[in-house]
């Protein structure tokens, strides 16, 4: 239904005006009696194959929400209803910004990608915090309710379905500069440190000036291990992992693996969106459009750094993988490369959230 009548009305619209009406449809969705239980009963998949411990932390499938759909953290429950086993909020910035002037947003139909310079547009760190709070509340206050009128088992288990795993990926506000940016860092991750389940370092953007100049061995290792080191002082640490570029070369990347190993975070996100432009089919205007592209001309690059990361560091740390998985098949192909876990996002876009069930019911059928 979603790719044969959704889909085709969305798409004859602008794709950021889409992407804010498709929230609110969700939102206004969930609100209507028996559609959450609908939705988990027709995506969402239990089953001990799925189940995987990473971090510290228990995922009830390895299939998750990559950043920058939910940015400013409204719809994460939602989207839990639609079969992920985790969301990742962000990027988030100690001050909101508008991010890059519009239009700012494109689809690439024939080649199933996108671009984006979208420039981490978000409402602040603190604004997102406060909704993690209320729903925090909402949750228990119901949650208790329930218990308190013997609410039936199958009602009990949405509520503990709504008790979504968390990432929280942090970025610098634009007008920050590198040399300062490990504060931007400090702020979010302060403020965010009891309402997410993780932490995402974003270096690696395209879509804020120097942003990537950050990756560079010297400040990438300065902002980790700062982060690193408020970790260890709380009473709980929580898992930090390091986004990155797919457009590192080998030694650059042979730099992520010495930084991984010398500030002992948690693992890898592999990888960002590109800014590499090769053999695609779409418009040229399309194709020149500056920012980052994603989408199946992605898939096979993300594929290889996996790879890359897993051989050369011996498995050494987790991996998540994420770049153009269109497909249940992507999905295998990243967690045989050596990936853990897998998260989507140009792929959800194009394919609706049957493809969360179906790599989910691969994942079983094969085993991993």
């Amino acid at each position: 239904m979603y790719k044969s009548i959704v889909r085709p009305l969305l798409f004859r619209f602008d794709p950021e005006g889409v992407h804010h009406f498709s929230f609110k449809a969700i939102k206004f969705l969930s609100k209507v009696p028996g559609f959450s239980s609908l939705s988990r009963k027709r995506y969402k998949l239990k089953h001990p194959a799925l189940k995987r411990q990473l971090f510290g932390l228990e995922f009830e499938n390895p299939v998750g929400l990559a950043a920058g759909f939910d940015k400013d953290a409204k719809a994460y429950s939602e989207f839990s209803d639609l079969g992920f086993g985790f969301v990742e909020i962000g990027t988030l910035t100690p001050k909101p910004q508008a991010g890059n002037p519009k239009t700012r947003l494109f689809r690439l139909k024939q080649d199933g990608a996108i671009v984006n310079r979208m420039g981490f547009n978000n409402g602040g760190v603190d604004a997102a915090v406060e909704r993690l709070k209320r729903n925090k509340k909402r949750i228990s206050s119901a949650s208790m309710l329930d218990a308190r009128n013997n609410s039936r088992p199958e009602a009990l288990e949405g509520r503990r379905n709504k008790h979504t795993l968390i990432g929280g990926n942090i970025g610098k506000n634009k007008v920050t500069p590198n040399e300062k940016a490990v504060d931007d860092y400090i702020i979010c991750f302060n403020k965010l440190f009891d309402h997410v389940d993780y932490f995402t370092v974003n270096v690696s953007s395209p879509n804020t000036p120097g942003l990537r100049e950050l990756q560079d061995r010297k400040p990438l290792t300065h902002i980790l291990q700062t982060l690193q080191d408020l970790n260890n002082a709380k009473a709980a640490r929580k898992p930090i992992l390091l986004k990155i570029a797919p457009d590192l070369t080998d030694n650059q990347l042979m730099d992520i693996i010495g930084i991984v190993e010398d500030t002992k975070i948690d693992g890898v996100i592999a990888t960002n969106t590109t800014i590499e432009r090769k053999e695609l089919k779409s418009d040229i205007t399309l194709q020149k459009e500056a920012g980052g592209l994603s989408g199946a001309p992605l898939t096979n690059r993300a594929t290889e750094v996996i790879s890359f990361l897993h051989q050369k560091s011996n498995g050494a740390f987790p991996i998540i993988g994420v770049g153009g998985i269109m497909t249940a098949q992507d999905a295998i192909d990243k967690l045989k490369a050596g990936a853990s876990l897998v998260q989507l996002y140009t792929g959800f876009v194009y394919e609706g959230p049957a493809l969360v069930r179906d790599i989910n019911r691969e994942i079983i059928k094969q085993g991993l």
